[in-house]
């Protein structure tokens, strides 16, 4: 009784364009998930997201789900999941997507999200990386694995670097912990955006690091 009586007065909205949500419709409105932009790159072996990182780390494959476009419904939703906690954006699209590509990665042991900082995750309350990371591993039937790669340098916020500062700054900030029970598994890294692939390729080396192991990579979304 109660649910009803909150929803009349205090009713759920679409995190895309703001309109009140129908019946069944959960975080987005038909028409705004309708419009999301899809990549398709699990059709694609050599898709963009791929040639991103070609040559510059050994690589089974890399898939984005979404166009990120500067203003757009893909930056509003990554921003509420970022910065407003807005965290069902990631489960949403993890349901979704691990739907898309469970017949695409079925040799994976683990899911391994791109971690925060410690200073960041407490400014922060949580990594906006999990909740997606949670979904896939639901739909995946893969384990999510918090503990083999860590961050151990803190950093502020990269939007606004070029590629050039970000290659700097996340120079040997990232670093495993492993044991023998890890080494020859093909993990899949899961950030939120590829952008110049900085990060990803620097967590990539640093898993590489442990003996006989394959890295693919899923993201939410991809800027151009």
């Amino acid at each position: 009784m109660l649910k009803p009586l909150i929803d009349i007065f205090y009713p759920k909205t679409c995190l895309g364009c703001d309109g009140i949500l129908q019946p069944g419709e959960e975080v987005l409105c038909v028409k705004c998930r309708h419009d999301l932009p899809l990549t398709n790159h699990h059709k694609i072996a050599e898709n963009d997201a791929f040639r991103r990182l070609a040559g510059r780390v050994r690589l089974e494959k890399v898939m984005s789900m979404l166009v990120f476009e500067k203003q757009g419904i893909v930056q509003q939703l990554i921003h509420k999941l970022k910065y407003e906690g807005h965290q069902e954006v990631g489960t949403m699209l993890g349901l979704w997507y691990g739907e898309v590509i469970k017949d695409s990665l079925k040799d994976i042991d683990a899911i391994i999200p791109v971690p925060l900082h410690k200073r960041r995750l407490q400014e922060r309350g949580y990594n906006q990386v999990m909740t997606f990371c949670e979904a896939l591993s639901g739909c995946l039937g893969i384990p999510v694995n918090q503990d083999i790669l860590l961050r151990n340098k803190y950093s502020k916020t990269q939007t606004k670097k070029t590629f050039f500062t970000r290659t700097e700054v996340n120079k040997d900030i990232f670093d495993v912990r492993f044991s023998e029970k890890d080494k020859g598994k093909h993990y899949l890294l899961v950030d939120d955006v590829l952008t110049t692939g900085t990060t990803l390729e620097q967590c990539s080396k640093a898993l590489l690091k442990i003996s006989d192991v394959k890295i693919s990579i899923v993201t939410m979304a991809l800027t151009y």
